[in-house]
């Protein structure tokens, strides 16, 4: 930033990822996420000429600006959540009355790691992924708006207690306060775990090969050998989820639904995930799901099929059919 002539467009530009995983740990999916981090941006432009560098950083300013968008879209919001927070496991004989999807403002959506991740340093990297893991966002969805604000601002961020104050526009103890009953919160509900991803990792790698060879085969046997024995599945927007590597194997076996689908590997929420490809009438595989799979103890945990998102493959980076 030039400070003899303050700061410009490319400036604010600059910090758009950054504000992109502020806004989307806040806010748990993607459209409103975009919306604020526009908003922002067009905001703080108009603004510019009353920004003064005496009296902070450019980012405290525009997170500022962030934040009470994302405050304001939030009142009015329904609570986003995943598909296991809705009531008990199925079990598979009733497994396939799916009953009625829910609107898709009841789950936390997911985002491509390419939008969210602002750093090169490997150790950084890594702790960015581990904060916008899925059950991670849903655990931020359980607190109210502040908490999250103040939580987000200062253990992910790392933002200090004075610069929160100006971001929240509100006093330093009170933003003791609201991290301490933030953190107090999140340990009664603590997301579950999962092996950080590390893509060059030879033993993911090979899980991961693995799983796509036996799914794409619709190759029981082998998914057995893959899936853990407590292992989840889950399909938002329906609430229908299983769990147990049986049940999740026994369902599959009984179904001829993913047979000729084919998986192509993108990253997401911090974690390994897939485009899901479905075969049309004319034999051409074409978008149909994006997969998120979490891994812990170098065996698949959780599998979550995101349905009705064929239209968001290309902000993955995935094209929309397969030679």
């Amino acid at each position: 930033m030039n400070e003899s002539l303050g700061p410009s467009i490319d400036d604010l530009e600059d910090l758009r990822v950054r504000l992109t995983g502020y806004c989307y740990r806040m806010l748990g999916n993607a459209a409103d996420t975009d919306d604020a981090v526009q908003e922002t941006i067009v905001r703080a432009y108009q603004a510019l000429d009353r920004y003064d560098p005496a009296l902070g950083k450019l980012s405290t300013w525009v997170h500022r600006i962030a934040t009470n968008i994302c405050l304001d879209l939030l009142r009015s919001a329904r609570r986003r959540s995943m598909s296991t927070d809705f009531g008990q496991a199925r079990v598979p004989a009733d497994s396939g009355d799916l009953s009625s999807p829910l609107s898709p403002e009841f789950f936390v959506e997911p985002m491509p790691d390419s939008r969210m991740m602002c750093t090169s340093d490997p150790a950084e990297i890594v702790d960015q992924r581990q904060t916008v893991r899925l059950a991670f966002i849903a655990a931020l969805q359980c607190l109210a708006p502040r908490q999250r604000a103040v939580l987000v601002l200062r253990e992910v961020l790392a933002f200090s207690a004075d610069e929160t104050a100006e971001i929240i526009e509100t006093t330093v103890p009170a933003v003791n306060s609201a991290l301490q009953r933030a953190r107090a919160r999140l340990s009664e509900s603590p997301p579950a775990t999962a092996d950080v991803f590390q893509p060059d990792d030879t033993d993911q790698r090979k899980l991961l090969d693995n799983y796509v060879a036996a799914f794409e085969a619709h190759d029981i046997d082998g998914l057995k050998h893959l899936l853990r024995e407590d292992a989840r599945s889950s399909m938002p927007p329906f609430v229908w989820w299983l769990e147990g590597r049986e049940s999740i194997l026994t369902v599959m076996a009984a179904s001829d639904t993913c047979v000729g689908d084919r998986l192509l590997p993108v990253a997401m929420n911090g974690s390994p995930g897939f485009g899901q490809y479905r075969v049309d009438d004319h034999g051409v595989p074409r978008a149909f799901a994006l997969l998120l799979v979490e891994v812990r103890g170098n065996r698949v945990a959780h599998l979550v099929t995101f349905l009705g998102t064929a239209e968001r493959f290309s902000e993955f980076g995935l094209p929309e059919a397969l030679d």
